[in-house]
């Protein structure tokens, strides 16, 4: 038997503030169905994973063991994208040059983080 990805599943304490964001950040409109413990996009796409967002009790406590990797374009500046991801909500952490390769750390507005790095 074979396993796919079915989705990528946040949980957050307020699911339309951090659905909103990510659909904003990527350009995917929240899938209909409106709840306040549940939200989707992509629901419908094979292009991308479903993402989930789901509502939990308890507050986020301690860093990602895993995050997403958003890639810009050669078309837009890095820096001019994690200024738009900040403009939306996000909270620009800290920028990183390593092994040969630069990327910016941000939070969503639940302080999930991901990163944002330039095409390759």
């Amino acid at each position: 038997m074979t396993v796919s990805i079915g989705s990528v599943t946040v949980d957050c304490e307020d699911v339309w503030t951090v659905a909103g964001f990510w659909s904003a950040a990527l350009h995917i409109p929240v899938d209909p169905e409106p709840s306040p413990y549940f939200a989707s996009l992509n629901q419908n796409s094979a292009d991308l994973p479903r993402f989930l967002f789901i509502k939990v009790p308890e507050a986020k406590t301690a860093k990602n063991r895993m995050h997403l990797d958003l890639v810009v374009d050669d078309s837009v500046p890095r820096n001019r994208e994690v200024a738009r991801l900040v403009d939306l909500g996000a909270t620009h952490v800290a920028d990183k040059d390593e092994w040969g390769h630069s990327w910016a750390v941000l939070t969503d507005p639940e302080g999930n983080e991901f990163c944002v790095s330039a095409e390759r």
